[in-house]
């Protein structure tokens, strides 16, 4: 089985790197990239090519709501699994609504993320 190439997207540069850290160890993943806003996550979705971008969605610059937009427009390949500190109804509808796949709160176990990161994947 091939690892699930996925693109981490959060503005804090410490949760990338600790997000790319556990998800690497925790196998089955491999992290091609990671973008500090929404422009950024849609140009390396793009040049990248990832099976899932892990995407927080408040950030500067382009949010993560409308970046998932852009990328499922011109990538519809490509999974969109939304970490956030938010997780009331209204946000994951938003989020559905602009083509997010999966929904995960930050401070989850990180099983949930893994599954919902390797969910359809191969």
């Amino acid at each position: 089985m091939t690892p699930v190439r996925l693109l981490i997207v959060d503005d804090v540069p410490q949760v990338r790197k600790d997000l790319r850290t556990l998800l690497v160890l925790a196998g089955g993943i491999e992290v091609v990239g990671e973008a500090a806003d929404g422009r950024e996550a849609v140009e390396l979705a793009l040049r990248l090519r990832p099976d899932v971008v892990v995407m927080d969605l408040e950030m500067p610059v382009l949010s993560g709501y409308e970046a998932t937009r852009q990328v499922k427009a011109l990538y519809p390949g490509c999974r969109v699994v939304a970490l956030t500190v938010h997780g009331g109804e209204a946000f994951r509808q938003q989020a559905r609504q602009a083509g997010i796949d999966e929904f995960v709160v930050k401070g989850a176990a990180l099983e949930t993320l893994v599954n919902a990161i390797s969910k359809g994947a191969n």
